[in-house]
């Protein structure tokens, strides 16, 4: 099976209902699939540090997930803790309200805060804008600027969670748009990397995303981009 989009993916197992069973089961197939890492909830990466041993796959996890509504140095505790603990990939969600409300100085502080914490571990951050709030492209190009200043090594589209109210009282949730990761793969530099994350549910979803400069893809759905690769018969 050839690793270029299998490879590239982020196993998520992140919903708010997930059991140590399929938490377990998770990390079971991204070690069978082969994908880059995977990405748990904090309190999980012990387990998964235990179950991939050896596997290659990385284990990453989320910070101030899922609204970056934390204190900063609760954040930064998160991240410690997580390294601590064997993480070596972290994603960051932004203060979406600091963003909006444009207070650059703060949100940069908080993102340097993390990056940095990451790297005196050796690990490596994601940086999530949460696009589904951001509705101006000038918020989410002022994030790269930021991202890039500080170090970070990746630039994410959405948490897979950012469920925006609308009009009528429903809610909706669109994650990774092609606009989005073009936009981010223009910004980014030569210095890092965009993930795409959100409703990426297929092969044709993922390469679609891959083809507008994504090299890290969020997806609960690895299985079945698996089995849709043009050459899923060799799996």
């Amino acid at each position: 099976m050839s690793p270029s989009i299998v490879g590239m993916i982020d196993h998520a197992l992140l919903h708010p209902t997930m059991t140590d069973e399929e938490l377990r089961a998770g990390c079971e197939l991204a070690k069978q699939l082969g994908v880059a890492s995977v990405c748990v909830k904090p309190y999980a990466v012990s387990t998964a540090m235990h179950i991939l041993d050896g596997s290659g796959v990385a284990v990453g996890t989320v910070i101030g997930f899922p609204h970056g509504s934390n204190l900063t140095e609760i954040k930064v505790l998160e991240t410690r803790f997580a390294c601590e603990q064997g993480a070596s990939e972290v994603d960051l969600v932004v203060n979406i309200g600091k963003v909006l409300s444009e207070d650059w100085d703060y949100v940069e502080v908080e993102i340097r805060n993390v990056v940095d914490t990451a790297h005196s571990f050796g690990a490596l951050t994601k940086v999530i804008f949460e696009n589904d709030y951001l509705e101006d492209d000038r918020f989410k190009i002022q994030l790269c600027d930021i991202c890039r200043r500080v170090g970070a090594e990746f630039v994410k589209t959405s948490t897979g969670f950012g469920f925006v109210k609308q009009s009528g009282g429903d809610y909706n949730y669109r994650g990774a748009t092609e606009a989005d990761v073009r936009l981010m793969s223009e910004h980014a530099g030569d210095q890092m990397q965009v993930k795409a994350a959100g409703g990426i549910r297929s092969f044709e979803d993922a390469q679609k995303m891959v083809d507008l400069g994504a090299t890290r893809l969020g997806t609960s759905a690895s299985a079945g981009i698996a089995a849709g690769q043009p050459d899923s018969e060799s799996y």
